[in-house]
C-alpha cells in the first residue's frame, strides 16, 4: 500500500487515518477502497454534508427542481454560482473518464461493504457559504465571483500526474499560502473553520480504528486541529446580516426620489428630465442585461417596465419578474433538467439551457439595474445641480 497520502495518528487507544485525495482522481478512489479493504475500520469519516450525501448517493435530481421557488426564494446566483462550481469539477472528472466525487462514492460503498460506521464528517455548505459571504466586502465578493467565473469557463487542462501532485503536502502548502495571499480574509470560513470542524467529528467517530476520507488540502490542519476539542456550536453560528446594506439599499431610492420631488417643485421641466432619466437608464440597462442573456421578448419588456419601479425598492427587483415572465413563456421540460449536469460545463451550454438561462436573465437584469441606479442616480444629480 501506498503510504506518500496516508496519515495515521495515534490519540490514546484510538488511531485515525487520514487519506488526503484529489476529488476527481481515479488513483484517489482506488486508494481508499485499498485503505479501507486492508485496514478494517469502526468508522468511515467522509468529507460530506447531508445535502452532498445525498447529492452524491442519490444523483444529481434537477428533475425536481422547481424553478419557481429558486426565484421566489432569492437564490438565484447562489444556485448559479453552485452550478458553475459543478461545471468545473465535472469538466475535470470528465477529463479523466471518472465521476465527481468517486473517491467519496468509493469510500460510502466500502463502509458499507466491512459494516462499518459512515459518518459524514463536513459542516453544512450553506453554513460555510454564509460565514464566507460574510467575511468579504464588495470588491471581495466581485474579486471572487470573477475568479470562479474564470476558472469554470477557462479551457485549461491539466495531466493526471498534476492532479496526483495536488495531494502532495508540500504543493498544497504552496497553493494555500497563494491563496490566502489573494483572499485573506476567506482562509479562516473556508479552510481553518472546516479543518476544525472536520477533526472535531473524526475525533467523535466511534471505534479505536477510523478512517477518514479528505480532500488533501485539509489533512495538515486536521492533523494539527485533531488534538484539541473543538465547539461546534461556534463554528456553526451562521452570522447575523449586516444592517448597512439594508439602510443604504433604502436611503439611495429615498434621497433620489427626494431630490427629484424637490426638483419638480423648483422646476417641473427639470423634474421631468430627472424622472425620464431615470426610467431610461434602469430600464435600457436591465433590458440589456436580459437581451445578453438571450431572454424572451416579454421578458426584455418586463425588465425594462420593471426596473425603474423596483430600483426604488430594495425588496423588489427587476430579474426576478424578467426571469418568471421568462419561465412562463418558456417554460424549461424534463429534456433541460435531464442534461443539465452536461449543459453548464460549456458557456454555450448555460445560455443553451432554459433552466440555466432563467438564472442568467435574473443575475444580468439585476445587474444593470444596479448600473442604472449609479449612472441613472448621478444624471439625477446632474440634472438639479444644473436647474436649482
Amino acid at each position: 500500500m501506498n503510504e506518500e497520502n496516508i496519515t495515521r495518528i495515534q490519540i490514546g487507544t484510538k488511531e485515525y487515518i487520514l487519506i488526503g485525495t484529489a476529488h476527481v482522481s481515479k488513483n484517489s478512489a482506488e486508494l481508499v477502497k485499498e485503505v479501507i479493504e486492508t485496514e478494517q475500520p469502526d468508522s468511515v469519516c467522509i468529507e460530506l454534508d447531508q445535502g452532498r450525501y445525498e447529492s452524491i448517493t442519490e444523483g444529481q435530481k434537477w428533475q425536481d427542481m422547481d424553478i419557481f421557488k429558486i426565484i421566489k426564494e432569492k437564490k438565484t446566483t447562489l444556485m448559479l454560482i453552485n452550478l458553475a462550481l459543478s461545471s468545473f469539477q465535472k469538466r475535470m472528472a470528465d477529463q479523466f473518464g471518472i465521476k465527481p466525487g468517486q473517491e467519496m462514492i468509493q469510500a460510502i460503498e466500502s463502509a458499507k461493504d466491512i459494516d462499518a460506521k459512515l459518518v459524514l464528517a463536513d459542516r453544512n455548505i450553506q453554513t460555510t457559504f454564509a460565514r464566507v459571504w460574510a467575511n468579504i466586502g464588495f470588491k471581495g465578493k466581485m474579486t471572487l465571483l470573477s475568479e470562479i467565473i474564470y476558472s469554470i469557463f477557462s479551457k485549461e487542462t491539466i495531466t493526471e500526474e498534476e492532479l496526483e501532485q495536488m495531494k502532495s503536502k508540500d504543493t498544497i502548502s504552496s497553493v494555500l499560502n497563494e491563496f490566502t495571499e489573494h483572499f485573506p480574509e476567506l482562509k479562516q470560513p473556508l479552510i481553518d473553520e472546516r479543518d476544525q470542524y472536520l477533526a472535531e467529528k473524526i475525533r467523535r467517530a466511534p471505534g479505536k480504528k477510523i478512517v477518514a476520507v479528505l480532500g488533501a488540502a485539509h489533512v495538515p490542519g486536521i492533523t494539527k486541529e485533531i488534538h484539541k476539542r473543538q465547539n461546534l456550536n461556534e463554528l456553526t453560528k451562521v452570522p447575523p446580516k449586516s444592517k448597512w446594506p439594508k439602510i443604504i439599499g433604502w436611503s439611495i431610492p429615498l434621497f433620489i426620489v427626494a431630490i427629484i420631488a424637490y426638483t419638480f417643485f423648483m422646476n417641473p421641466d427639470a423634474g421631468l428630465q430627472q424622472t425620464w432619466s431615470w426610467i431610461l437608464w434602469h430600464g435600457s440597462l436591465a433590458a440589456l442585461g436580459a437581451t445578453i442573456a438571450l431572454a424572451h421578448p416579454l421578458a426584455i419588456l418586463t425588465a425594462f417596465v420593471a426596473a425603474p419601479i423596483t430600483a426604488l425598492n430594495p425588496l423588489l427587483a427587476a430579474g426576478f419578474f424578467a426571469g418568471f415572465v421568462q419561465a412562463i413563456v418558456r417554460k424549461p421540460n424534463v429534456k433541460d433538467f435531464e442534461t443539465l449536469s452536461n449543459d453548464i460545463t460549456s458557456v454555450k451550454g448555460f445560455w443553451q439551457n432554459k433552466v440555466t438561462r432563467i438564472l442568467l436573465i435574473i443575475v444580468l437584469s439585476n445587474l444593470g439595474s444596479s448600473l442604472g441606479t449609479f449612472i441613472g442616480g448621478a444624471d439625477v444629480l446632474r440634472l438639479f445641480f444644473k436647474n436649482i
